[in-house]
């Protein structure tokens, strides 16, 4: 008989982890990776206006934004200043062509030998994307309004951009360690430090100039629970397609036919947080090319107009027409996304080939339209999530009138996803070894 537990499950669970070696050496390994990421994070390139470079952010929301997933390593333009991200955009390329190249659509068929290849082709492709990226960032820092580079040479650019080069891949290095011997999703874990890095600093300035505010900080508390509350639900949730298979078991020298019953869960939000970040890049475009034509403030210029609409913290009403244009495109990538990556696993020609199918449905085309119907329905509670979640920083703020603490969709979609992801790894390594886990 089980003995009743005198603590939390969540603490007895924590307690049996590092009871295990195994689980334990994972774990201090994970966190001993995530330590060298924040010394990284703080080794600077040289040449570099402090003074400048600040002024840059805080008045570049874009950048800002980024900066917190980098953890400060882009505000303090860091060798680690571009993070993981030119491999996150390499991902998103070869996810998006595959299905449009025949060569690497054959490829991506090959299973484990092919899944390899695709990523080795990602591998390669990160590094001109991350040289192209660093050299963009070092160029509008150059032309920035108060420069933050001097006097650039072409030796020192090439040095400068090799650097971010290195450092990007290195980290790359440091999050596949991470999936090998420790715990979780390695990139992942690397852009949740680094967005965890920057709360803390965003947090306690925000709580020491709105201690006036009690009220607003507790009702924007509120609203980011209720966030986080609202992630996890949709993040499990999903729709079960029942399935069966048709299996052959033999009994002496008779064969019988059997039926095994399972099912496949559909996602109600298959397409992640990719919709936001299409959705924010094409939003804060038409501001940040209006930022090279503008004229003297408040000028009746028709850049100053286009940039001041495309800013996520210009006032109301003005600000609203950022937010609407937000929330509709997230919606409409929401869409695009789910469909990109659901034709490209083909479940129902796998299905077939596999023997199983859907209960009343007939194999083949009948089986994939059924698919499609399901995935387009469900697919509209996840878009509007998504969605919902993209504007809830508008709608705090609103609420709140709280202006220091900004809350980032995206950072929090990162931090729930990866926690839930790294507790159930956890939990599986529990159960396998009969311990109580986090999740009932």
């Amino acid at each position: 008989m089980r003995q009743r537990q005198t603590k939390p499950r969540l603490i007895q669970a924590m307690i049996d982890a590092f009871r295990l070696p195994d689980l334990r050496k994972r774990i201090l390994f994970t966190l001993g990776i995530l330590v060298a990421f924040r010394f990284i994070a703080h080794v600077p390139l040289p040449g570099v206006d402090g003074d400048a470079l600040a002024g840059f952010f805080e008045q570049n929301t874009l950048f800002s934004m980024l900066d917190m997933f980098s953890g400060g390593a882009m505000k303090n333009f860091s060798v680690a200043a571009m993070g993981v991200y030119p491999y996150i955009t390499a991902s998103i390329i070869m996810t998006l062509m595959t299905p449009v190249i025949p060569k690497l659509q054959a490829i991506a068929q090959e299973g484990e030998a092919g899944r390899n290849k695709i990523n080795r082709i990602t591998h390669w492709l990160t590094i001109p994307i991350a040289g192209f990226a660093g050299y963009g960032q070092i160029t509008l820092l150059r032309n920035a309004q108060v420069p933050v580079f001097q006097d650039i040479s072409g030796l020192t650019m090439v040095t400068m951009i090799i650097s971010l080069i290195a450092g990007t891949v290195f980290l790359i290095w440091l999050g596949e360690l991470i999936t090998e011997y420790g715990i979780g999703n390695g990139i992942s874990i690397i852009i949740f430090g680094g967005i965890v890095a920057g709360y803390w600093e965003m947090f306690g300035s925000g709580f020491l100039t709105g201690q006036g505010q009690l009220g607003g900080l507790i009702a924007y508390i509120i609203i980011a629970l209720a966030t986080v509350v609202i992630i996890v639900l949709f993040t499990e949730a999903h729709r079960r397609i029942p399935v069966q298979y048709a299996r052959t078991v033999y009994r002496g020298n008779r064969m019988y036919k059997q039926q095994g019953s399972t099912h496949i869960p559909l996602r109600v939000n298959t397409a992640g947080m990719i919709p936001l970040i299409f959705a924010m890049s094409l939003t804060l475009f038409p501001g940040m090319i209006a930022s090279y034509f503008m004229g003297p403030e408040n000028s009746p210029n028709f850049a100053n107009t286009i940039y001041n609409v495309f800013q996520p913290d210009a006032s109301l009403p003005v600000g609203l027409i950022y937010w609407i244009i937000y929330f509709l495109l997230v919606v409409g990538f929401a869409f695009f996304y789910t469909m990109v990556i659901f034709q490209q696993q083909d479940m129902a020609g796998t299905l077939q080939r596999q023997g199983g199918f859907v209960p009343g449905i007939r194999p083949g085309k009948y089986t994939s339209d059924y698919f499609n119907h399901v995935i387009s329905r469900i697919t509209w509670a996840g878009a509007l999530y998504l969605a919902f979640v993209a504007i809830i920083p508008f709608l705090a703020r609103e609420i709140t009138d709280v202006q220091m603490i900004q809350l980032s969709s995206m950072g929090l979609l990162i931090v729930v996803g990866v926690t839930l992801d790294t507790m159930k790894q956890m939990e599986a390594q529990l159960t396998m070894r009969r311990y109580e886990g986090f999740i009932k």
